[in-house]
């Protein structure tokens, strides 16, 4: 086996949300096709737990502590230097040492950097003649764009400038690479036009889904104490675009479905709940679970899943985890983006409030729920079955 070297912002175990699932496929696939050598952060002391597991899958392993606290001081050294702030985030370690050290002593001539930020540590010129692969996934510096549409001044000009600098360095990055991955269709095309990066470099690597794992087991139990109807949020729950999704959610569109069916009760199911996410547990009808240990009980027996996100890129493991599970899901347009569906067909979308909670009564007054659920999963059988997207991998490694 020839050797490779990837790097990720955070270690890729377990793969419990959005980035962390995207990148232990990736693992999972290379380490049958390579001898890999990884190099990541650990942004909780809870995951390193995880190191012996990831060990398995590598031929050599270099972890890095980051406390996100001095990480955020770090980053402010950005307004100093002109850079974006994403980048002096993850400096301050052995990180660069190491990849010189392994590069050299096992003769790597392959390179697949996940997220735009560990780009950095191999962007130099003493890495030109290595086959360098970025998985950007989606277009980090448009997130932080919208994010400034939202804030209020300080945050709405430093998410602009953040946006701005990001941008720059990811065209960099993007045209001293040999290809860039992105989740869809619409990210790669975006950044196209965005950055003026030649499309012919950039190429779609789509997420999937475990179908066997994410799939109804008549012997699941409910995890709902009451008789519902049950609608279920799942995500990370101090990641902002979720955070904003649900508040918007109970406040704008949950009073109208509970006007109209008094009994629903609307489950915000992830880890590490932020306070403002904690403080809707107060809203009649709102439960927030926190950290479960599996999702699926809480998905299978769902009445609807909402994904009410205002904010969002790529594509989102939720919408295909609970469509797999033959769930009916309402959700926003740009929680849909890069998933081939069809309102009405095999979900439903709305953006405005109104018009979102009209879709959610229907499903829970009719029997349109079975034929969404089980249109979703023949798609998800159909377009988002990992195997057939990661073989992409062999080809732009080997430059075919």
């Amino acid at each position: 086996m020839d050797d490779l070297l990837f790097l990720a912002h955070r270690i890729p175990y377990p793969p419990n949300k959005g980035d962390k699932i995207r990148s232990f496929h990736l693992l999972d696939y290379l380490s049958t096709r390579y001898r890999v050598h990884l190099g990541a952060f650990v942004d909780s002391p809870a995951d390193l737990v995880h190191r012996d597991v990831v060990r398995e899958y590598c031929a050599s392993v270099w972890l890095g502590r980051l406390s996100p606290r001095r990480a955020k001081l770090r980053s402010l050294t950005g307004l100093l230097t002109g850079e974006a702030l994403t980048l002096p985030y993850y400096r301050g370690s052995t990180l660069p040492a190491w990849i010189r050290d392994v590069t050299r002593d096992q003769a790597i001539r392959r390179v697949l950097v996940y997220s735009s930020a560990m780009a950095q540590f191999v962007i130099g010129p003493e890495f030109a003649s290595m086959r360098r692969v970025i998985d950007f996934v989606d277009m980090d510096s448009d997130k932080w764009r919208q994010y400034s549409l939202s804030q209020r001044f300080p945050l709405s000009w430093i998410y602009r400038r953040e946006s701005r600098r990001l941008l720059a360095f990811e065209r960099t990055v993007a045209t001293r690479f040999d290809t860039s991955l992105f989740i869809s269709p619409q990210e790669a095309a975006l950044f196209a036009q965005s950055s003026g990066v030649e499309p012919s470099s950039l190429r779609v690597l789509r997420n999937g889904v475990d179908t066997a794992y994410f799939s109804v087991d008549p012997a699941r139990p409910s995890p709902f104490m009451t008789s519902g109807p049950h609608l279920v949020f799942t995500g990370a729950m101090d990641y902002w675009a979720n955070v904003e999704g649900v508040e918007w959610f109970v406040e704008s569109i949950l009073p109208a479905i509970r006007h109209a069916i008094p009994g629903v009760e609307f489950h915000i199911v992830g880890m590490n709940p932020a306070p403002r996410v904690q403080g809707l547990a107060r809203t009649p009808g709102v439960r927030v679970t926190g950290g479960v240990p599996d999702i699926r009980p809480y998905v299978q027996h769902a009445s609807v899943v909402v994904v009410p996100l205002r904010i969002a890129r790529g594509i989102q493991n939720k919408v295909l985890e609970a469509m797999s599970m033959a769930r009916p899901v309402v959700a926003t347009t740009q929680a849909l983006e890069g998933i081939s569906a069809t309102d009405g067909q095999n979900v439903r979308q709305a953006d405005d409030p109104n018009a979102f909670a009209h879709r959610v009564i229907e499903i829970l007054t009719s029997e349109e729920g079975a034929r969404l659920g089980g249109a979703a999963r023949a798609l998800i059988e159909r377009d988002f079955v990992w195997e057939a997207s990661l073989r992409q991998l062999d080809e732009v490694l080997n430059g075919d």
